[in-house]
């Protein structure tokens, strides 16, 4: 059974940072792409980042290019998103999601990070509130 459990979510002043964890189980990295997406009150989800251990790919939606950064653990099957200088409108639920994914494949990513309805598994999401 695929679980995708993530953690780190919390309350933070606008400029701060959160470091959110993706911890999966039931599946091996080098066969999934992750994606972190959000979803803010009242708007729909939307892709936020997305890494590939496989080909290497990385995603970050534009709004979150040079502020959020994803990797992963090469010891355990986690993913992390750093997010450094949090704005009012990073506010919302962020979920994990897993797509399997080709090997060999060329910048998955691209193609998934964009897209929370293409994704195979979802977690339950983390709450990320970032006052003004």
């Amino acid at each position: 059974e695929v679980q995708l459990v993530e953690s780190g979510g919390g309350l933070v002043q606008a400029g701060g940072s959160l470091r959110l964890s993706c911890a999966a189980s039931g599946l091996i990295l080098e066969d999934y792409a992750i994606a972190w997406f959000r979803q803010a009150p009242g708007k729909e989800r939307e892709g936020v980042s997305c890494f590939y251990r496989s080909d290497g790919s990385i995603y970050h939606a534009d709004s979150v290019q040079g502020r959020f950064f994803i990797s992963s653990d090469h010891a355990k099957p986690t993913v992390y998103l750093q997010m450094n200088s949090l704005k009012p409108d990073d506010t919302g639920v962020y979920y994990c999601a897993a797509k399997a994914a080709p090997r060999p494949a060329v910048n998955f990513c691209s193609l998934y990070g964009p897209y929370p309805g293409h994704s195979d598994f979802w977690g339950k999401g983390t709450l990320v509130n970032v006052s003004s």
